[in-house]
């Protein structure tokens, strides 16, 4: 069951992702059903449901009140300029925890369609809740995302890994691949986080394959040490930025599509349950839609990668 959530507020050097969930379901069209590695996957059942236009309305005006601060450079110390975005995000991780509850009553797995990357974060705290002895999280990002703020907003896109790690102990590993972004905080984070927090940079895998390493060889070694039941968190721009020309905070450097494609089948393989994923940052341009073309192909894959194994 696919959620889309068209939200955007924080998005901090383009925006526009909270189209991103409209030009995917469109751009999906062209997409063939049988898929290489994933077999008839449609026949599995996959539905979107319909966008919130109130929740769209609410990113809009959100967002109109986030403008001025990220264009002055982040709030001002102490400022409560920040409280109407950072309520609106709140009530945005309210629906979209309620939402994952439901599709998860059903015996569905839950699969939020971005919006920027703080929506997913009802998402898997639902899904934490739902697993009584916690999940893993791997994340294919150019960014660790563990600020734990950005340009003073709570709820940024670029806190929501922060977020998850304070506000869901259920969450008890995180292993995060194409990193090539980071902040000295961030890695603060990591090194202190007793293990909790697995991260593997992007020069650092291009160097090994370059001394003979494979790639799902590193791939499987990241996969390790995720526990039994795993949420999966794609935000578009761990991928190759020609792939993804209008995401927000595009940076050279990141996966191949090839190569994110092996490493799904090999989550799949490696026998672990998916438990629900997201596909988060995929901004329509304007100019054509390939950004949704290969959201779509993106999103397709993550179905099949997360009925694999059921």
């Amino acid at each position: 069951m696919l959620i889309p959530v068209p939200y955007d507020a924080t998005t901090s050097y383009g925006n526009g992702t909270r189209k991103g969930p409209a030009a995917i379901r469109d751009a999906s069209k062209q997409v063939d059903l049988l898929d290489l590695q994933f077999g008839r996957v449609y026949e599995r059942g996959i539905f979107i449901e319909e966008i919130d236009e109130t929740l769209k309305k609410s990113a809009k005006e959100a967002r109109k009140c986030a403008e001025p601060i990220i264009e002055f450079g982040g709030a001002r110390a102490q400022s409560e300029e920040v409280r109407p975005v950072d309520e609106a995000s709140e009530r945005m991780n309210a629906i979209v925890y309620e939402r994952t509850k439901r599709v998860l009553a059903e015996g569905k797995i839950p699969g939020v369609v971005g919006g920027d990357h703080s929506t997913p974060f009802g998402s898997i705290r639902a899904c934490a809740e739902a697993s009584p002895g916690g999940i893993g999280v791997l994340q294919v990002d150019a960014h660790m995302d563990l600020r734990e703020s950005y340009e003073g907003f709570r709820w940024s896109h670029a806190s929501i890994m922060w977020n998850v790690l304070k506000e869901i102990p259920r969450v008890t590993r995180l292993v995060q691949i194409g990193i090539r972004d980071v902040g000295a905080g961030e890695l603060e984070v990591m090194n202190s986080s007793g293990g909790r927090v697995q991260t593997h940079f992007d020069l650092d895998w291009a160097k090994r394959m370059d001394c003979g390493e494979s790639f799902a060889a590193l791939c499987n070694r990241a996969i390790e040490p995720l526990p039994e039941r795993v949420y999966v968190s794609v935000d578009i721009d761990g991928l190759d930025p020609a792939l993804c020309p209008g995401t927000g905070t595009p940076v050279a450097g990141g996966l191949s599509f090839n190569q994110f494609c092996m490493l799904l089948e090999l989550v799949s393989r490696s026998g672990r349950t998916i438990v629900g994923f997201d596909l988060v940052e995929v901004c329509p341009t304007g100019r054509d839609e390939w950004d949704a073309n290969v959201g779509a192909r993106v999103l397709y894959k993550l179905c099949g990668m997360a009925l694999g194994g059921r």
